[in-house]
């Protein structure tokens, strides 16, 4: 796909942006039509020790998931000369063994729990049984 190609792609809304919430940082990656990488931006980030659980901060998410984009907009404005304004999907992901769990309100119950802890029996146990899974 021509440099053209993908910036009308882009001005007309077509492109896919991926966010991805790894371990060592987040990702924000713009995909074409032909589900190639045409601009992507990136923060690191570090889990830190706070009260015995392996955690981020939501202002630490806040702020990665913001300079991560704003990379993205900028590689696709310099690669491609047309500013991001719309998209056809967005998908999010996150690390495998991390959860995010907010009540009905939005705010956060827990920490934010990352691979790191080791601390997830109790909890096991209780939404096994909430599930019925044996």
């Amino acid at each position: 796909m021509t440099k053209e190609t993908i910036a009308a792609e882009i001005a007309a809304g077509k492109a896919v942006l991926g966010i991805e919430f790894g371990s060592t940082r987040i990702k924000a990656v713009l995909i074409d039509s032909e589900n190639e990488p045409v601009a992507g931006g990136a923060f690191d980030w570090e889990n830190s020790l706070v009260d015995g659980i392996w955690t981020y901060s939501l202002e630490e998410i806040h702020n990665g998931i913001s300079t991560a984009f704003a990379e993205l907009k900028k590689d696709v404005q310099s690669k491609y000369g047309v500013k991001l304004t719309k998209l056809r999907s967005l998908g999010i992901s996150a690390m495998m063994h991390g959860y995010l769990a907010f009540g009905k309100d939005g705010t956060l119950l827990v920490p934010f729990r990352t691979w790191r802890n080791t601390i997830t029996g109790e909890a096991s146990q209780k939404l096994s049984a909430l599930f019925g899974y044996p």
